[in-house]
């Protein structure tokens, strides 16, 4: 069974992913960390460098230099995408930030993702959809919520558990 962690919108937040990191760092047996965009500038990559696992990540509408995102990721040997990445862990999962509600719609609708995970709304969502899951983690940032959240996605039972931090 693969665990894997799921931000969002972490808004160059400092406290935030500092405190992230030590969390993620602490669950036994993560897989990886999947990020749904807006991490806001490059330099908030290097605060997630003692992560033990690898980071999969994809750009939000306020990530303007994306790429130096994608080379800042690829520095630590992570991913990173402008748009989209399909990921096959114990199930077909998509990641995106989900600005487009159109294109998330028919992502959902498709029925070709076990998941798919959006950021961009800062809230908690895990509805699903016939088979399909969508899930937002809420935001790491805590800012409009006043909430920092992430969640804890097991596959492939499409177990999801959210963290308040």
């Amino acid at each position: 069974m693969a665990k894997i962690i799921v931000i969002a919108d972490t808004h160059d937040n400092k406290e935030a992913v500092f405190k992230l990191v030590e969390i993620i760092n602490s669950e036994p047996n993560v897989d990886m960390v999947l990020h749904a965009g807006d991490h806001i500038a490059p330099f908030v990559v290097d605060w997630f460098k003692p992560l033990r696992c690898k980071m999969i990540g994809v750009a939000g509408n306020n990530d303007c230099e994306r790429g130096l995102l994608k080379n800042k990721y690829e520095q630590l040997g992570w991913e990173f995408y402008n748009s989209s990445v399909e990921i096959n862990v114990d199930g077909k999962i998509i990641l995106t930030h989900g600005t487009d509600n159109h294109f998330v719609n028919a992502l959902i609708k498709s029925g070709l993702y076990d998941v798919v995970i959006t950021g961009h709304l800062h809230i908690i969502k895990r509805e699903f959809y016939g088979n399909t899951l969508h899930l937002i983690p809420g935001e790491a940032c805590g800012y409009l919520t006043g909430k920092r959240t992430f969640a804890i996605l097991k596959m492939p039972d499409k177990e999801v558990e959210i963290i308040e931090f």
